[in-house]
């Protein structure tokens, strides 16, 4: 995805860094994230940014973890706290794609990261930066800004983002260097913003006086959103002693509080770093108005009397009765969880993302995955087990005879917690010692009144299920059963259509002396139609051989026959001796007579070894490219006939070429070029320019560099063929 305006295109960290720098980076390395804290401090005030945060990837593995955040309670961003590199979020796309991705609005941000923008519903900018040294990528920079701001980043920005990467990476490769690498903890680490002013004591108390003569209540929350300070008029209104408040979450401490409104207000103001106001009624009759005032260190608030007209924003009405997930936090949570789950394709997507993201979410350390096959659960994927344990769940499947949790929870349909090892081992003996695990949930797996299969998430240390937990984790069965049961349906018909089509495929290449061939095919990555993309390779005789590529119009099964059917017409008229016009032109004629009302593109090249010629002729498919030994290359100009099955008299004349040893002639089809908003024309240089610059690579290299080119970060809809033809000297 590019980003707009001059944030466009690559990112690449500037060159460059002082001495000064790079020995209190070496002198610091091996101590911890901690070292850590003054680089991002650095990177926020250079680039202005109210939110900043920094990933890192640890050796080997394929999950960015939050490492050190800045500026909002670490609660607001639990759902991005561990990011698969594969998800459809910011900081995976700068790791893995190592670019500058830049959000410029909320707009913005629901049109490229839909989830991510559900589950931070507020007005904001945002930027992920990779953070490299040559080849290795150690993670990302994530920094924020309220939503009033220009929707593009300046040049200022854009220098002081690359230079904060750079410090970044030069102190991980130095500590990494130095046998102390910075690893990320089992916690992420929030970062306190420094105070621009410190007080006395004596003044202190004197603001604190000047708080309490004022005839309006007011207190303040830290950056975790914690009560720090609260005044005696305050507490006098919200009807509880100051000192039990201290330390305590207003939604937590004050039940008529715990509305999702109020903490969202919370939240809205630290983001946008606005003025908030709501008014709530603290029972049985007392409305008060809550002006908030956010910064870096937290949010004053100012509380005066209300009425139940006043006020911005309110939401009067009995307190939500317990196990309905009422926290603001949950609920965006399991808004993020709800809508990742809906991008899920196959069963190994939805295995991945339970455990990247829901086992994060929960604590949970553990986590098998079975499903319902033939009226036994089959283990379909697990996480945090040892060997002997997996072997174990690997024996225990049948629903009807074995009274494992599990089964008793799938049969019932009603999910089961384990608090502790005693709790389990009253009711499945050994399963403690055996797991290691000291609590569990079962979470049965219903879609459309129908068993799916089970979730099982479990914890090294005993766990107490809040009921906002249990609440929460059933609603995300419901969710992952729907998505378990659509998941298993695409894989079982993905694998029926793919199957059908590569019987259609030639399995493999005859060996021609004097000729190396690399062949490639890929199916399109979205949807599951079987595609009609095809190539052949036919050995005429000795020294001559044909080859054939081709693409059939749709992605279905009767596109998959026809492509069948114009593959063996080719290869039938080719070995009878046919001119590569009339081989064209006989299966013209055929197509013309089935009708099928589908129509075929195909190019057809006679090659013929000895004497270091090639006859083409093509049926409205994409001119060859024919790429020189010196690394010159030109498009090879095919007059073309028109597409197979329109006109049933249609010629398709030929032309020659001359392809002496060390010449590569690429025969493609429109998928490995073709992309929204680009010419055809264009996109056909740019394959002769990277054909130019792999000049020095094996055929089989430059097919899988060719075809790995057309990766992006959008999946893409239309299949890949790909035929490489290079003569050398010699045979064999």
């Amino acid at each position: 995805m590019r980003s707009p305006g001059a944030a466009s295109g690559s990112f690449v960290p500037p060159a460059g860094q002082g001495k000064d720098t790079r020995d209190s980076v070496a002198s610091a390395a091996g101590s911890g994230a901690e070292p850590l804290d003054p680089l991002l401090l650095q990177a926020m005030r250079e680039a202005g940014a109210t939110v900043g945060g920094i990933y890192l990837l640890p050796p080997g593995e394929q999950v960015l973890r939050l490492t050190v955040l800045s500026g909002v309670p670490l609660e607001f961003v639990a759902p991005w706290e561990r990011v698969s590199l594969a998800a459809p979020i910011p900081v995976a796309d700068a790791t893995r794609d190592r670019r500058l991705v830049w959000v410029g609005s909320h707009t913005d941000m629901a049109n490229r990261y839909p989830r991510t923008a559900l589950a931070l519903p507020y007005p904001l900018a945002l930027a992920a930066a990779p953070i490299t040294t040559g080849a290795t990528c150690w993670g990302a920079l994530l920094l924020m800004w309220p939503g009033a701001r220009p929707t593009r980043l300046t040049p200022e920005e854009l220098n002081a983002i690359s230079a904060a990467c750079r410090r970044l990476g030069e102190f991980l490769r130095q500590a990494a260097e130095s046998g102390h690498p910075v690893l990320p903890g089992p916690e992420s680490h929030l970062l306190a913003q420094p105070r621009t002013r410190v007080v006395g004591p004596e003044e202190a108390l004197a603001a604190a006086d000047f708080v309490e003569r004022l005839p309006e209540g007011g207190c303040s929350l830290d950056p975790d959103g914690r009560f720090s300070y609260v005044s005696a008029t305050a507490a006098a209104m919200l009807g509880r002693d100051a000192t039990d408040l201290l330390g305590e979450l207003p939604w937590e401490a004050l039940p008529w509080l715990k509305d999702p409104v109020y903490e969202d207000r919370y939240r809205s103001a630290m983001i946008s770093r606005l003025p908030v106001s709501f008014t709530a009624l603290n029972p049985p009759d007392q409305w008060l108005t809550f002006q908030l005032y956010p910064d870096a260190t937290g949010v004053s608030v100012r509380i005066a009397p209300g009425d139940a007209t006043g006020g911005r924003f309110r939401a009067p009405g009995p307190v939500a009765p317990s196990g309905v997930p009422t926290r603001a936090g949950a609920l965006y949570h399991l808004v993020h969880l709800a809508a990742a789950l809906t991008e899920t394709v196959t069963v190994q997507d939805v295995v991945d993302l339970v455990a990247d993201q829901i086992m994060p979410a929960f604590d949970a350390q553990g986590l098998t995955l079975l499903a319902v096959e033939g009226g036994r659960l089959q283990r379909i994927g697990q996480r945090g087990y040892g060997a002997e344990a997996v072997d174990h769940f690997e024996k225990i499947s049948s629903l009807a005879t074995l009274p494992v949790p599990a089964a008793r929870a799938l049969i019932s349909g009603i999910p089961s917690f384990f608090a502790s090892p005693e709790e389990m081992e009253r009711v499945a003996p050994g399963i403690p010692e055996l797991t290691g695990k000291a609590a569990w949930a079962f979470l049965p797996l219903i879609s459309s009144g129908r068993p799916v299969g089970c979730c099982v998430l479990s914890y090294h240390r005993p766990h107490a299920f809040t009921d906002e937990e249990r609440t929460v984790l059933t609603s995300l069965a419901g969710l992952i059963a729907q998505a378990l049961d659509r998941a298993r349906l695409y894989d079982a018909k993905h694998q029926l259509a793919h199957g059908l089509q590569e019987a259609l495929l030639p399995h493999a290449l005859p060996r021609i002396p004097g000729l190396k061939v690399a062949a490639r095919y890929r199916p399109a990555t979205r949807g599951m139609d079987i595609g009609g993309d095809f190539y052949d390779l036919i050995r005429l005789d000795d020294t001559t051989v044909a080859a054939v590529i081709g693409d059939v119009q749709g992605h279905n099964v009767t596109a998959a026959a026809l492509m069948g059917q114009v593959r063996t017409a080719v290869r039938a008229y080719a070995s009878a001796g046919a001119a590569p016009d009339e081989v064209l032109a006989r299966t013209n004629r055929l197509l013309t007579d089935l009708d099928s009302g589908l129509l075929t593109s195909c190019l057809y090249v006679h090659l013929d070894l000895a004497d270091h010629k090639v006859c083409l002729a093509t049926a409205g498919h994409l001119p060859p490219i024919l790429r020189h030994s010196d690394g010159r290359t030109e498009i090879l100009d095919v007059k073309p006939g028109p597409l197979l099955g329109v006109d049933p008299d249609a010629e398709y004349p030929g032309v020659g070429a001359s392809l002496p040893p060390g010449d590569l002639l690429a025969l493609y089809t429109d998928g490995l070029i073709e992309s929204p908003g680009t010419d055809l024309g264009d996109a056909a240089v740019d394959l002769a320019t990277r054909l130019a610059w792999g000049r020095h690579e094996p055929v089989e290299n430059l097919a899988d560099i060719l075809i790995s080119h057309t990766r992006r970060a959008d999946l893409h809809s239309d299949d890949i063929a790909l035929l490489l033809l290079t003569p050398h000297a010699g045979g064999g």
